[in-house]
């Protein structure tokens, strides 16, 4: 439902940047964790247009975090990683510390598919750090598991808590936005 209102909402800004560029970051990360990574390379490539025309760290912070995000999903964790540390920083110049976190999770990701586990231990573990330190526990949970080595990914963690809780694969699928197959 979200990937098709952002996509509702991209068709309904028409050509007006302004309003693309505050819809495609968001839309870029719902069509990824909706399987979509053509679309999301399309956004993210769109994205990163916009960002270059304009003067904003905001943005070219949202355009790098978004095809880092991109090439992780497409098997390219050596490209991801340029784009991700280039976003991470200029959320640290931004003082936006969640949006840091999150881009660290990403980081030690792709850290851990290039082979080096110790730097990405090293990534999840201030990622999970500053997230406990946010308040959002939400999020640092399934942080702390990649931590412990166990080879979740965060999703894969989100999709276990359900199942846990007895929901079927259908009602996990429908709450999680994924399909009942993915789950």
């Amino acid at each position: 439902e979200a990937y098709a209102a952002l996509r509702r909402g991209l068709q309904e800004a028409g050509a007006d940047p302004v309003a693309r560029a505050r819809l495609l970051g968001p839309y870029v990360n719902v069509a990824l964790v909706s399987g979509a990574i053509e679309a999301a390379r399309s956004g993210a490539d769109e994205l990163s247009t916009i960002a270059g025309s304009w003067d904003s760290p905001y943005l070219g912070a949202v355009s790098a975090y978004a095809t880092g995000s991109v090439l992780l999903a497409e098997g390219d964790p050596a490209q991801a990683l340029t784009h991700l540390r280039r976003a991470r920083a200029a959320w640290v110049e931004l003082e936006l510390a969640y949006e840091a976190a999150r881009t660290r999770i990403l980081i030690g990701r792709a850290c851990r598919d290039l082979g080096d586990s110790a730097t990405a231990d090293l990534e999840l573990d201030a990622a999970h750090s500053e997230l406990t330190r946010l308040g959002a526990a939400q999020d640092a949970a399934p942080v702390r598991s990649r931590v412990r080595g166990d080879g979740l990914s965060s999703r894969e963690l989100e999709v276990l808590q359900q199942l846990a809780t007895g929901k079927t694969n259908r009602a996990i699928a429908s709450r999680l936005f994924v399909s009942e197959k993915t789950v």
